[in-house]
């Protein structure tokens, strides 16, 4: 049972990684984020609904208690941590947007030191520096190509990614009392509603008709295998080879975009990415092997 986890966590990470891709693409039609996200909200709901019910079957329905913590990690976790990458991936380039959310374990270890006080060890703050420092040297780059915009940009998906690092703190309770992908259905599906019910207060329903088709099939393409699927895979490689192996096949994720940024959208190459990319991922090597 074991022999398919690393494969499945592979799968996954290259995956999500095409999550970016499909937006930068999108963004080639003239559509803005609020109607994006809502598209690829929409035909991610169905997906995401029967994962909650197919994980809940036998199980006593949820109770208010259990509701309301559902919700706010669903908002916080899903909704606002896609829609401020959304929106940021308008100001920088695909592999620049992955590298900031792959600094997400240091954001988990920051917040459970702030709010439980757990220790640092050396190797952690080692890792933590190298990472950032990775991240700073594509950042200076970008801005040199592209100007100020980098910086929103940017800004934007550190506080994505902050955001799902809050998700992941106050999360474990409730995956205890739910199980992992039960709880992932339900928020998923809140974030879902959630996008859907900005877009209807933000855009007249019309605007979504008036997308290109182009903009449909990639929000189709970025709902199933750059969302449903991949969480799919992920859980399948926890329960085969847990979190550490899969946290580690997720490595490849950064150079996955990397390689459909510069294949698929025409993003430079260049030697600053390289080094930066290579400290990031350093960085989170000697970040995990220090916990």
């Amino acid at each position: 049972m074991a022999r398919p986890g690393p494969g499945l966590a592979l799968a996954g990470a290259i995956a999500f990684s095409g999550k970016a891709i499909i937006v930068k693409l999108s963004y080639r039609y003239q559509v803005d984020a609020v109607t994006l996200i809502m598209l690829r909200m929409l035909f991610a709901l169905p997906l995401f609904a029967a994962m909650a019910w197919w994980a809940g079957r036998g199980r006593p329905p949820l109770s208010a208690r259990d509701w309301a913590p559902v919700a706010a990690l669903g908002f916080c976790g899903y909704y606002l941590s896609s829609f401020l990458d959304f929106v940021g991936l308008q100001y920088i380039t695909a592999s620049l947007e992955r590298l900031i959310l792959y600094l997400n374990p240091t954001m988990v270890m920051l917040f459970g030191w702030l709010l439980y006080r757990r220790p640092w060890k050396r190797a952690q703050v080692l890792g933590m520096a190298i990472s950032y420092a990775g991240v700073a040297l594509v950042f200076g780059q970008e801005v040199r190509i592209a100007g100020a915009d980098v910086a929103l940009g940017s800004a934007l998906v550190f506080a994505s990614t902050v955001s799902y690092a809050i998700y992941m703190v106050y999360s474990g309770q409730v995956v205890q009392r739910l199980g992992a992908l039960r709880l992932v259905g339900l928020a998923t599906t809140v974030a879902c509603l959630c996008c859907i019910v900005q877009f209807l207060v933000l855009r007249p329903i019309d605007v979504a008709l008036q997308v290109a088709p182009e903009v449909i099939w990639l929000s189709l393409l970025n709902a199933s295998l750059g969302t449903a699927v991949p969480v799919l895979l992920v859980m399948m490689a926890i329960e085969r080879v847990g979190a550490a192996a899969t946290a580690q096949a997720g490595m490849v994720g950064p150079l996955a975009t990397i390689f459909m940024g510069v294949w698929l959208l025409g993003e430079p190459f260049t030697a600053t990415l390289a080094a930066g990319t290579a400290l990031v991922l350093a960085g989170i090597f000697v970040f995990t092997h220090g916990r």
